[in-house]
């Protein structure tokens, strides 16, 4: 048995106070997912913390400073499963510095509205991630 892959991810949000807005990523690779979307993120490293991976991802891929909120709740110690070998936890993220570019990983970035929902929910995104985007939503509409 493997050790699970632990993922971390970005729900990057133009206000953590009031978010109305989410970034998106669409991916370049591998060709299973190419041209679908994403939480911007990646795998956390060993003996590295999952809100550092996050921090260092997001400099990596998006060339981006953040400053995060609360983690969306999966209901699951190690986060929303996303295969049978990997989970992903997702933090929302507010930006802080640097202008948000595709570096790697990514052909595209979006902005999508949080308040219409199917905006976000008719672009083709990873199968693992649309429950994820769903739960999203969902927390957005709900007052806290």
């Amino acid at each position: 048995m493997t050790a699970l892959i632990n993922v971390v991810g970005a729900a990057v949000v133009d206000s953590l106070e009031a978010p109305t807005r989410l970034l998106v990523a669409r991916r370049t690779a591998p060709p299973q997912f190419a041209g679908m979307w994403e939480f911007p993120g990646g795998k956390v490293e060993t003996g590295e913390a999952a809100e550092a991976a996050l921090h260092r991802e997001l400099a990596e891929e998006l060339g981006i400073e953040v400053q995060l909120g609360p983690e969306l709740d999966s209901g699951n110690v190690a986060g929303w499963t996303l295969n049978e070998r990997a989970s992903m936890r997702v933090w929302f993220a507010e930006l802080t510095a640097g202008e948000p570019r595709p570096l790697e990983d990514h052909d595209e970035l979006r902005w999508v509205s949080l308040v219409e929902h199917d905006e976000a929910l008719s672009l083709p995104w990873i199968p693992a991630d649309l429950p994820i985007v769903q739960a999203l939503l969902d927390r957005v509409a709900a007052p806290a």
